[in-house]
């Protein structure tokens, strides 16, 4: 049975003070829950959030990590240090890293197999820009994405895989996709995995939000059947607003 995840992505904000403090009020304020709940701090602040978190039903995530074991990368970092300091979960394939770093479906894969020979659950971000979806095209992009980045993989590797679909035009522009928009592209999303890889791996792959998800919007997205959860940016990194979409389940 696939789960609800609810997974805060942090980008480059808050200090070490600051992450602490967050984490603190996260843990204070949250309700009991059958949903998962990761946050992914800056690399700075992994060991630390890693450690304030451990047995209080909080997962630690990275943002990203480079696809090699190690070597004269500078300022990169390897599957291996983030296994070592218990963060066993990374987000790739963000639509900023693919935007701002021009990381491609290709360097994923990449990645992606060097995060699963480390025993690593991969949430892997992927959607359409607002163009393509002009012009009717964004069923494409997300396929072509998928296929590229994944579906080289064998069946055991999609219990380590989380999938984020992240429309480029809703993230920080205060635009939403409809619920209902949501629910299209998850369920698209859903039935491609089952033509590869069997309805078996699909009904039990979660499949997030990552689309300006808030507060007041997330019941609604949430109730959707083929959303799983969320990734959530700005809202994630204040306590209550973080916790109310956590509660829209």
């Amino acid at each position: 049975m696939r789960k609800n995840i609810v997974a805060g992505n942090w980008k480059m904000h808050k200090t070490h003070t600051e992450t602490l403090a967050l984490l603190d009020e996260i843990v204070l304020k949250k309700q009991d829950t059958t949903t998962e709940i990761i946050v992914a701090p800056t690399y700075v602040n992994l060991k630390a959030a890693a450690d304030k978190v451990t047995g209080k039903g909080i997962t630690v995530a990275a943002q990203n990590m480079h696809q090699a074991e190690g070597g004269a990368f500078t300022g990169e970092i390897a599957a291996s240090m983030l296994t070592d300091i218990n963060v066993k979960t990374v987000i790739l394939g963000h639509s900023e890293r693919r935007a701002y770093f021009h990381e491609t479906d290709a360097l994923l894969a990449n990645k992606v197999d060097t995060a699963l020979k480390h025993d690593m659950r991969i949430i892997f971000c992927f959607g359409e820009e607002l163009k393509d979806r002009q012009i009717d095209n964004h069923f494409n992009i997300v396929e072509y994405q998928l296929r590229d980045g994944l579906f080289h993989l064998e069946k055991k590797d999609w219990t380590n895989i989380v999938l984020a679909y992240e429309p480029v035009w809703a993230i920080g522009t205060g635009e939403t996709a409809s619920p209902e928009q949501a629910q299209e592209m998850h369920l698209f999303i859903r039935n491609l995995v089952a033509k590869v890889y069997g309805n078996d791996i699909a009904d039990n792959l979660s499949i997030l939000y990552g689309g300006s998800v808030k507060p007041d919007n997330a019941k609604e997205i949430f109730s959707k059947p083929d959303v799983d959860g969320g990734l959530i940016g700005g809202a994630s990194l204040k306590a209550d607003d973080f916790l109310a979409i956590v509660n829209g389940f």
